[in-house]
């Protein structure tokens, strides 16, 4: 069987949700079924560190696509032409995009739908594309996979589709997460935080991830706390568009000299993550939340919010608020430093949950649908 795989989100240096998700599923399935043919379609140079084994053939196809005009090349001209090429039997499309003029069966994946919640968040002329070629997609789609059940329910109220045209095959932990010993974590702490403990926020600074809020329930809970619980808030991320608002909160702020901005160029997210005393991840909106998985294989709680697919993924491990409510959010804090007990309880259940996700088991999810989609099913 011959599988082509959309892979032009598998960037080196930009390793985030999605292409992570396209990552882990595909490179399992690789190296699962030597006896499939894998065609990686990527849209520029890659990184020979994607070519997972040799049943893996890459193509790279032109143009670059990383505006509205060049997905709509991409995906109903180039992709259709290569396909037209080669004898292929079924696309897995793992970043929400499809080419609807293409004669082939496809799997695709659909991660959320935050334009639709959201649409502020989004540039004009990509919030115009999803509006127009989002619906198309689902509906000329042989078969979804969502990242959550969440996400599932989101797609049948929004566009009326048939439960039995969707599979839920989750996220799962990205490798190299763990608990850290004291001495890591008084290291990690020396060299970012003054070796103070502190709550930290992974993920990009976007409209979306509600990082204004996070910023000012910090600053209310400091206010009531005092020098009582001295603990510091490091925001950890790339900024994403319209991140301007983020820092003219943090400019507002009474406690801003204890809030620190770090990235990937600073530390790894593994040390920062698993020295903390804690995750703050109160997005207004997921598809999944990976950050939550991520902090409970680091042994930390985490405080999430109560929406979307947060609770589903959390399950026992978190405190979960309301992410418009900044009173709720900054006791929650208190809560998490002062609760030893609740600390106890939040880290156990969170490691608990986490054998329900798995990227074997939900690449072998994918790997079935795309045999009962391709031609020769």
């Amino acid at each position: 069987m011959n599988i082509a795989v959309n892979t032009r989100l598998l960037l080196a240096h930009r390793m985030e949700g999605v292409a992570r998700y396209i990552y882990e599923t595909t490179e399992s399935m690789v190296l699962s079924h030597p006896e499939v043919q894998f065609h990686f379609l990527f849209d520029r140079p890659y990184d020979k560190k994607f070519i997972f084994a040799d049943n893996v053939t890459p193509h790279v196809i032109g143009p670059p696509s990383r505006h509205p005009l060049l997905w709509y090349l991409w995906f109903e001209r180039s992709l259709p032409a290569f396909f037209e090429k080669h004898d292929i039997d079924v696309f897995y499309s793992g970043d929400m995009y499809m080419s609807l003029r293409a004669d082939v069966p496809t799997l695709m994946v659909s991660h959320d739908l935050n334009y639709l919640h959201y649409p502020e968040g989004l540039r004009w002329s990509h919030l115009k594309f999803y509006q127009k070629y989002m619906p198309l997609y689902h509906d000329a789609a042989d078969h979804l996979i969502t990242v959550s059940e969440a996400t599932k329910i989101d797609v049948i109220d929004q566009y009326g589709i048939d439960p039995d045209k969707i599979s839920v095959a989750y996220n799962a932990v990205p490798g190299g997460f763990s608990v850290l010993d004291n001495d890591t974590v008084v290291e990690v702490r020396n060299q970012h935080t003054q070796a103070s403990p502190y709550f930290v926020y992974v993920g990009s600074l976007h409209p979306r991830k509600n990082v204004e809020r996070l910023l000012t329930a910090y600053d209310l809970y400091r206010s009531r706390s005092g020098d009582n619980e001295v603990i510091k808030l490091v925001i950890f991320g790339r900024k994403a568009w319209k991140a301007d608002t983020i820092f003219k909160t943090y400019d507002n702020l009474r406690y801003r000299e204890d809030v620190i901005f770090l990235s990937n160029d600073d530390v790894s997210v593994h040390k920062i993550m698993g020295a903390a005393s804690a995750l703050c991840y109160i997005s207004l909106f997921e598809g999944f939340g990976i950050p939550i998985l991520e902090a409970y294989s680091s042994g930390i709680p985490v405080i999430t919010s109560n929406v979307s697919s947060m609770p589903e993924v959390a399950g026992d491990g978190a405190i979960l608020v309301d992410p418009h409510n900044i009173t709720e959010i900054a006791q929650a804090m208190h809560s998490v430093v002062t609760d030893d007990l609740l600390r106890q309880e939040l880290v156990i259940n969170g490691q608990n949950q986490l054998p329900q996700f798995s990227w074997k088991e939900s690449a072998d999810i994918i790997f079935d649908r795309l045999v009962k989609t391709s031609k020769k099913s």
